[in-house]
């Protein structure tokens, strides 16, 4: 059931959003409007399979789409063609060694089709406090000292958010996202979440679930112990061809 209006949040850090399933339908999955992205707030929006996505000038608007697009973990798709070009490739991956440096790309890097970006100076200095803290993280790739290719996003408990990726070489975003999803799997971690759906995500294997069964998977995955940290020391620099499927 949806309402006619959006939510507005409370001033504190830990005022309640109402239930993702009472999002709009126009636009959809609008669910609320305003507050701030202190930690607390974010980590409260993301259990309940909600998300900030704004832009400059606007104020911030927090969203739960229907249906929402997710990865299985061990179902990344990378054509032939391509995971030969990386297997021949020096690239090396790492884990949480450069998050701010990903971020910053992620906002800078210009994209076919868009214009401008929705990752500000505030998006930029709340998700890195976020990772200070343990609970956002980065997957970088690298060509010799050379970041060509990221993703970031946020960990809750079993359960990935993503937020965003860039390629500075052909196939960086590609590279990060399987090694991204390869990491997770191997922790026992069965979705990645990419929230809204583009021919480029659906082309490396993304599906969409209804907003009902995403949540459900939520509840029960941000139960699991997987504790907050730092990854670099649990993800080691590694060639990119040791993530990719044969």
């Amino acid at each position: 059931m949806s309402r006619q209006f959006p939510w507005r949040l409370g001033e504190a850090e830990d005022a309640p959003f109402p239930p993702a399933e009472t999002a709009l339908r126009h636009p959809d999955g609008l669910l609320a409007i305003g507050g701030d992205l202190r930690p607390q707030r974010l980590l409260n929006a993301y259990a309940q399979g909600a998300f900030p996505w704004f832009s400059h000038g606007e104020p911030i608007l927090w969203w739960s789409p229907d249906p929402r697009t997710v990865f299985a973990t061990d179902g990344v798709h990378l054509s032939r063609r391509f995971r030969r070009q990386l297997r021949a490739l020096e690239w090396e991956v790492t884990a949480d060694t450069a998050f701010e440096q990903v971020i910053r790309a992620c906002a800078s890097v210009p994209r076919p089709g868009q214009d401008g970006t929705w990752i500000g100076t505030d998006m930029i200095h709340a998700y890195t406090e976020l990772h200070r803290l343990g609970h956002a993280h980065s997957v970088e790739v690298w060509e010799g000292p050379e970041l060509v290719g990221g993703i970031y996003g946020v960990g809750l408990g079993g359960m990935f958010f993503g937020e965003s990726m860039f390629s500075v070489r052909s196939g960086g975003s590609k590279a990060a996202l399987a090694a991204l999803a390869s990491l997770l799997h191997g922790w026992g971690v069965p979705v990645l979440d990419a929230q809204v759906q583009n021919p480029h995500l659906v082309r490396m294997g993304a599906t969409q679930w209804p907003r009902d069964r995403f949540l459900a998977h939520v509840r029960q995955a941000i139960q699991r112990p997987i504790s907050a940290g730092n990854w670099s020391a649990t993800a080691a620099r590694l060639p990119v061809r040791h993530y990719i499927a044969d």
